[in-house]
This record gives C-alpha cells, structure tokens and sequence, in this order.
C-alpha cells in the first residue's frame, strides 16, 4: 500500500532522521560544465542531484518555475517519475504556490497531482479556502499553505494587525484548526524569522512547518531548531537549494551536493541532540 504525504514525511522523519528538504531549483547558468552542452541538461542535472542526495533527504522539493520558464515541464514530470521509481518513500513536494478558484483551482489540483504526480504542493490562501478546497479534498496528498514567508516583502501583508494578532497567525490557526480535516496540512514559515516561527509553533502544535531560507538567504539553523520542532523532535522540512545544488562546478558537482546536503543532515542532528 502506497503512503500518503503525511505517512511518508514522518517516516523520514523517523527513519533517515533526516529534516533536509532539497530544493530542486535548476538554473542552467550556473551548471558544471560537465552538463551544459547536455541537451537534456536541467533533467541530468537535477537527476544526479538526486541520486546523490536521496537518502539524505526527507523531501526533495521542485521549482516548478524553473522547469517552465524554459519550456522543461516534461523533464520536470520525468525528474518527479524517477524520484518516485529510484527513491521509492521520498515524498516530493511541487513548489507552486497556486491559489485561484472555482474550476481553476480544481485544475491546478489536477496538474500537481494528477500530471506531476508531485505528494504534495505549495498554496497561497489570499484567495480563502474554496481556493484551497480541491486541494484539501485530496486526503493523501500535502497542501503547504504559505504563512509567514522568508523574503523580507512578506511582512507587507502578513505582518498586518488582524483583531489583535498579525494575520500570518490567524493564517496559522485557520489551517491548523479549520482547514486540516484530512490530517493533511503544513505551513511554510521561513527562516529568517524565528521568532515568529516560533510563534506559529506555538498555535498549530505538532502541524509540519516547511522552512526555506536556510543556505543562500541566510536563516540561522540554530534558531529555527529551537522555535520550529514539535513536541518529538522533528515536525521541519528544512529546505535549502541554491547551497546544495551548486556546492561544486566541477565534474563532482553531485558529490559535492550530498557533501553540503550531508553536513546540513548533520549539523540539525548535532544542534537537535
């Protein structure tokens, strides 16, 4: 029997002891030289990341925008095939932030899980929960819900006073107690700003938190650790992408990815213990 998103997370979790989440965000720019002149270069790129890294990982995290912006949707449909067949119990998590209505959100629901075949997906809920609903309807399968976002501009809305509490926490609570009927919700909280990771921690209890900004925008690993873990020592899909994909140039970029990959493994476990 095939584990839902929710099962195959908390295994890792368990399991691999593992809380990296690595971010597949390909720029062919800053590709090795060893893979430019690939005509099937973002998906030999992203594959050997992969293979380098899988058990390493609690999730392994695609950007959907990188693979469309350069007409690449079929290596990333591939990339995600293969996760599933080489990796088999990675849950992969397709970094879209969809949000729209009606028979538009029931398609973009269809397009992560039903084309991508991704575990689960990244949404925005500025537009309410019938926006999120067919999502929610997929019982096996992960919504993340964007909450308290890692770029600085988040604070612009997230931050706004709403009946006494910045609305990034009311965000937090609905999910958590509203919106999680299946079991099957999580929130992205970044890293950059523990304190009110913390803050969601103490509102969505044992609710998985997503965490970009660790690596390239600078989050503070020790902080987050110690405001984002739920009450057994886990609860975080730590993510980092630029910092592991392009850990090398060379010939060994694959690797040097599960070098980076590795000693971010390591060091959540040094910080945890």
């Amino acid at each position: 029997m095939t584990m839902n998103f929710m099962q195959a997370l908390k295994t890792r979790w368990n399991d691999a002891d593992t809380m990296v989440c690595v971010g597949l965000d390909p720029d062919p720019s800053r590709f090795p030289a060893a893979v430019r002149d690939d005509p099937d270069a973002l998906f030999a790129f992203c594959r050997a990341i992969v293979d380098a890294t899988a058990d390493l990982v609690c999730a392994f995290k695609p950007q959907i925008a990188h693979f469309a912006a350069l007409r690449a949707e079929d290596a990333l449909e591939r990339l995600i095939a293969h996760i599933h067949d080489a990796h088999p119990g990675v849950p992969v998590i397709l970094d879209a932030k969809r949000g729209d209505i009606g028979s538009t959100a029931q398609r973009y629901a269809s397009e992560a899980f039903d084309r991508y075949r991704a575990d689960a997906v990244t949404l925005n809920p500025y537009l309410g929960r019938d926006a999120v609903q067919p999502f929610l309807d997929r019982a096996d399968k992960g919504v993340i819900v964007l909450c308290r976002t890692s770029n600085p501009g988040g604070a612009d809305f997230q931050n706004l006073d709403c009946g006494g509490e910045p609305l990034y926490l009311r965000v937090a609570r609905a999910i958590a107690q509203d919106w999680n009927e299946h079991g099957n919700c999580a929130l992205v909280t970044g890293a950059t700003f523990p304190g009110e990771l913390g803050q969601v921690r103490a509102r969505v209890g044992d609710l998985p938190l997503l965490v970009p900004g660790i690596g390239a925008q600078g989050g503070d690993l020790q902080a987050v650790l110690r405001e984002g873990m739920d009450a057994h020592g886990a609860g975080l899909m730590i993510s980092s992408s630029r910092a592991i994909l392009y850990a090398g140039s060379g010939a060994d970029y694959a690797q040097a990815a599960r070098t980076a990959a590795r000693q971010l493994r390591d060091e959540i476990r040094r910080l945890r213990d």
